[in-house]
């Protein structure tokens, strides 16, 4: 790719559509100052991936106009290597959203996200894109999501904890299919997202996607998640508020769309009816004189 990619706008949707020349996977490295990093990080994924035999790919970096110019070395990156695409974001900010884009302009039959600071383990793209589409494609969309972490610090797997309890508390029917609803590392079938309209809120596009996507089946790949020594944590009081303005959507998402809440609805209405019907036919109204 010899030039950055033109910004997809509009929602996030994805409408069903023939992809040409579609690809086997199309991994999205979102990034923010991670001029640092970048190089490296790819090298080892395209490495890993060549290894797998017969897979088709695509590396997707998509930069949120970092003041350290990431997207300048995703750029030379994508003219040393074919597989690798770049997309400079302007006026649009976030982890989640920023995935999302990479996903509109994917070529590849299962979309795949990874954080761009080296604490995820990159052999195990590979891992999981060998297997993946060699799978059936009648039994459902499985969602892949690796998990486990190093020595992290006591208050860091105590704020993760908590918000892993929030998270069940109020969506339990999307925290608990996973061991780790926070990973920011997984793929997932395209199909499971056509005819969706994602609405993330800040980072955790993974509870975003168990949520409104077509998902029937999930495998868990185990790695272990390397804490960044020299990386301050993300966490702040607007992550916590967009976290839970993130967990209220999908609540309410959720409700609406539930089995159970339809038929309350379908059934009261009909209730009202009948009682006002019941009350015309039983009540001596003055226009019937």
């Amino acid at each position: 790719m010899s030039s950055l990619e033109v910004q997809a706008t509009g929602p996030f949707a994805f409408d069903p559509q023939s992809v040409p020349d579609a690809l086997d996977l199309s991994l999205v490295l979102p990034t923010y100052n991670e001029a640092s990093n970048i190089t490296t990080l790819v090298e080892q994924l395209i490495a890993s991936l060549d290894a797998v035999p017969g897979l088709t790919y695509e590396i997707i970096v998509v930069d949120d106009d970092s003041p350290d110019r990431t997207w300048e070395k995703a750029l030379e990156l994508a003219h040393r290597f074919p597989q690798v695409r770049a997309l400079r974001r302007q006026g649009e900010r976030g982890l989640s959203t920023a995935v999302l884009r990479g996903w509109q302009l994917a070529r590849g039959q299962i979309f795949g996200v990874m954080d761009s600071d080296l604490q995820h383990h990159r052999k195990r793209g590979g891992t999981v894109a060998r297997d993946e589409p060699r799978r059936g494609r009648g039994g459902g969309q499985p969602v892949h999501r690796c998990g486990g972490v190093s020595d992290w610090s006591v208050p860091r797997r105590m704020v993760s904890r908590c918000a892993q309890m929030i998270g069940l508390v109020v969506v339990p029917e999307v925290t608990g299919k996973v061991s780790d609803p926070m990973s920011g590392y997984f793929m997932i079938r395209r199909e499971a997202l056509e005819g969706r309209e994602l609405k993330p809120v800040g980072y955790k596009i993974l509870m975003e996607v168990l949520a409104r996507g077509d998902v029937s089946k999930i495998a868990e790949v185990p790695y272990i998640f390397q804490e960044h020594p020299e990386r301050a944590s993300k966490l702040s009081a607007e992550v916590c508020q967009q976290y839970i303005k993130h967990l209220t959507r999908l609540r309410i998402y959720l409700l609406k769309n539930s089995s159970f809440v339809r038929f309350c609805i379908v059934g009261a209405s009909g209730t009202l009816i009948d009682t006002a019907m019941l009350y015309l036919l039983t009540t001596r109204a003055p226009w019937w004189d």
